[in-house]
């Protein structure tokens, strides 16, 4: 079993990735979760992540991370996830325990006392890896590899250039491609094939309480992708957890990362050396193709899982 620690900024994908990571309890183990903010302020996507994960029952430790990147101010996205970060359903009212700790100290002590190395999911900017790694670098030899959502080898979203994530923290994505930890990239040169339909969406209305909340979801994700060109919706942050359920259904190659923290118009681009000898040996699996089938069947399993457990309990 995989041990794994999911960083994220909820964000509608990101819910997404955190229901499929939490239906496989015989092949992931989650040992926390933390939040950066990132879509949304940190207080947004923090409520949200407890909403979820309230919603599911789950009793998954859950820590505050850091509210903004390194350097610069904090630019959320409401025009994709809308004003609370992951708008469309409605939860009412309760709450969910927060640990006590910062969450970079916190997934410190948890990863250290795993007996086991630790995959880290990053969904997010790359503000809490970063300050981890660089605070204390003696983790980088418990971590198994950083599967994380970010980046784009061909375009960017945010800009021409750059995805959003990375462009949210450049300097902390630099210091994770740096790290000398492994990394499997899902950049948007994966992500954007990794669609769900709108028959698909439309298909979890009526199907059990957790995929009609998906389908809550989905469904105003799907409305606010329409502006960027988007007919089927990408479900972006999923991909970091499927690899790790179903590696197979993806394809990719090892390359030489680097992030541009200049200013200007290359800020926050992540560019890979294809040349046939490179400068630098490859420091990211870099995923290019994933069988879009599978990948939305993966989802649609997920939620189904997750429904039945809501039946069996009654």
């Amino acid at each position: 079993m995989r041990q794994i620690w999911i960083d994220c900024d909820p964000g509608h994908d990101d819910a997404m990735a955190i229901l499929t990571a939490c239906a496989h309890p015989e092949k992931l183990h989650i040992l926390g979760i933390s939040t950066v903010g990132g879509n949304q302020t940190l207080h947004k996507v923090t409520q949200n992540a407890k909403n979820v994960l309230r919603f599911i029952g789950a009793d998954i430790p859950l820590a505050m991370g850091q509210q903004g990147p390194l350097v610069k101010p904090l630019n959320t996205a409401p025009e994709a996830h809308g004003e609370s970060g992951m708008d469309g359903p409605y939860f009412g009212d309760g709450d969910y325990p927060l640990a006590s700790e910062n969450a970079v100290v916190y997934i410190y002590r948890q990863i250290m006392a795993c007996p086991d190395k630790v995959t880290l999911v990053a969904l997010a900017p790359l503000t809490n890896i970063a300050l981890l790694l660089r605070t204390f670098p003696e983790v980088c030899g418990r971590i198994d590899c950083i599967s994380m959502m970010g980046g784009g080898i061909s375009h960017g979203n945010c800009t021409p250039l750059a995805e959003f994530n990375i462009y949210a923290d450049p300097e902390a994505a630099h210091i994770v491609f740096h790290s000398g930890v492994p990394i499997v990239m899902s950049g948007l040169d994966v992500t954007e094939q990794a669609t769900v339909t709108v028959a698909q969406i439309g298909s979890l209305q009526n199907r059990g309480r957790v995929s009609h909340l998906a389908y809550e979801l989905l469904h105003f994700y799907n409305e606010s992708g329409r502006q960027f060109g988007f007919t089927d919706s990408p479900v972006h942050d999923l991909c970091a957890v499927a690899w790790l359920l179903a590696p197979e259904i993806f394809r990719g190659s090892r390359r030489f990362v680097d992030v541009s923290t200049d200013e200007g118009a290359s800020r926050g681009q992540t560019f890979a050396d294809c040349r046939p000898v490179p400068a630098h040996p490859a420091n990211a699996l870099v995923l290019e193709g994933v069988d879009r089938e599978r990948f939305s069947a993966l989802l649609l399993d997920a939620l189904a899982r997750l429904d039945r457990g809501y039946h069996a309990g009654g």
